[in-house]
């Protein structure tokens, strides 16, 4: 007898172990997204470049992931940023436009309310959601981040150099020697303006303050944190603590408040005990903006930087980090895009991609997990509406280029212009005499993509 009320003693406290065990067991995964505005692919120390200091990105290289041939799925931002939200090219949702290449102050529209973002997504799945920073996809109340799926919100509505007042210096002096005060940008809680012009000496360190607040509140999860910070974009500005430390300049300054700021959420997760539970992501929005020289940044080695299709436009610097999944040090050379990011936090989280619409995104699990390679093997390049290039493994076929700036009309390249870019990722020489073949394929893979295409109307443009 005694022995049987020990017997079933034993099975109760395992049962019940189990049971209290299960919530900690099922609690799908946390996910912060770092979106860095206009961060070209050579500016970190741990994408080669030389004076730029980055201990905290380096570390996080080291720790997690680094990415050497990821997208982003536009050469601007308001485009880009769609595409990062929602996992499907802009033309898809009318977030871009061949004459308006983002949203402006007195844009009438924004992320139509039928698109599903990632916040809704993970929303739904019980996630607290927040967006700490730069918005750039609708300023007005139907389309802030509030109405996106986001609990928080937290940031300037667009580009930090626009509602430039008008007896600010003109032409590009204001940039060289910025003051606050040259641009009426407005600094948002919710969905009213709390500050304005917002203090850009400070934004950096407020928004990564911000974020801090909302992972130890919380910390018991799951939570989507998504942080688009508002540089580098220009005009640059930074805090005293990092004026004139890096040997880079003022822009070497502004990345440098950066990476610290990278390190403060990483610490903030591990002090909070979730680093195991928790995958981070580090990228930028596109590449460099190289028209404004030394306050712009560098693409390292690769061709033109932002507004073009060049890689040096579109293929960012990115990092993942996801302690005890992600193997420390390693390396992807497989193709992804920020595209992606909208298929991961799906499989993360349990829940089926929407099979309503057409979507742009590949899972990325499985090779964050070191049990796969990246299943993407084809990218499209486009220019608001216009198909401009694609990539099809190593080869890049180009059917039209255009310079980021200073070349107002494409060039036409029939037949199109061809680049390995794996032995030639600067794009110099052109060897689309000797492979007709990949040519051949490339037009295959155009003619498939065109058939899931009903470009939208532009919401730029309203």
């Amino acid at each position: 007898m005694m022995r049987r009320y020990r017997l079933a003693f034993l099975l109760s406290a395992v049962l019940i172990g189990l049971c209290s065990a299960a919530p900690a067991a099922q609690q799908p995964p946390n996910l912060i997204v770092i979106f860095c505005d206009d961060l070209g692919y050579g500016d970190l120390g741990c994408f080669g470049h030389p004076t730029i200091r980055t201990p905290h990105l380096n570390r996080m290289a080291a720790e997690g992931m680094k990415f050497t041939q990821f997208y982003a799925a536009a050469p601007v931002c308001t485009p880009s940023r769609a595409a990062l939200m929602t996992g499907r090219l802009p033309l898809r949702n009318g977030m871009c436009s061949n004459t308006r290449r983002v949203l402006f102050p007195d844009s009438k529209g924004g992320l139509p309310s039928e698109e599903i973002t990632i916040a809704e997504a993970l929303k739904a799945k019980g996630y607290a959601t927040a967006c700490i920073g730069k918005w750039h996809l609708g300023h007005l109340p139907p389309f802030l981040p509030t109405n996106h799926g986001f609990d928080v919100y937290f940031g300037i509505p667009y580009s930090n150099d626009m509602d430039r007042i008008a007896d600010a210096p003109r032409g590009r002096e204001a940039f060289w020697q910025p003051k606050i005060e040259y641009w009426n940008v407005p600094l948002m809680r919710q969905t009213q303006i709390i500050e304005r012009p917002a203090d850009q000496t400070t934004i950096t360190r407020r928004y990564t303050e911000e974020a801090q607040r909302f992972i130890r509140e919380r910390r018991d999860g799951p939570f989507f944190l998504y942080l688009p910070h508002s540089m580098p974009h220009v005009p640059l500005f930074r805090t005293p603590e990092f004026t004139d430390r890096s040997l880079r300049g003022l822009y070497g300054d502004v990345i440098e408040e950066l990476d610290w700021s990278v390190g403060q959420v990483l610490e903030t997760v591990r002090e909070a005990g979730i680093a195991e539970n928790t995958l981070v992501m580090f990228t930028s929005d596109n590449g460099p903006w190289l028209t404004f020289d030394q306050q712009g940044g560098s693409a390292g080695l690769l061709r033109d930087g932002k507004g073009s299709t060049w890689d040096g436009g579109m293929r960012v610097p990115t990092l993942a980090w996801w302690p005890g999944t992600v193997a420390a040090g390693s390396v992807c050379a497989g193709l992804a895009s920020t595209m992606d990011i909208f298929a991961t936090a799906h499989a993360m989280a349990g829940i089926e991609l929407p099979r309503d619409r057409v979507l742009d995104t590949h899972d990325l699990t499985p090779l964050l997990r070191s049990s796969g390679a990246s299943t993407r093997d084809t990218f499209f390049y486009y220019r608001a509406y216009e198909l401009m290039a694609v990539r099809w493994g190593p080869w890049k076929a180009h059917f039209m280029t255009q310079a980021a700036y200073g070349q107002p009309k494409p060039e036409t390249h029939d037949p199109p212009v061809l680049y390995h870019l794996e032995h030639d990722p600067s794009e110099k020489y052109d060897v689309a005499g000797q492979h007709p073949e990949v040519l051949e394929k490339i037009r295959e893979l155009v003619a498939e993509h065109r058939k899931t295409l009903e470009p939208a109307p532009s919401q730029l443009e309203l």
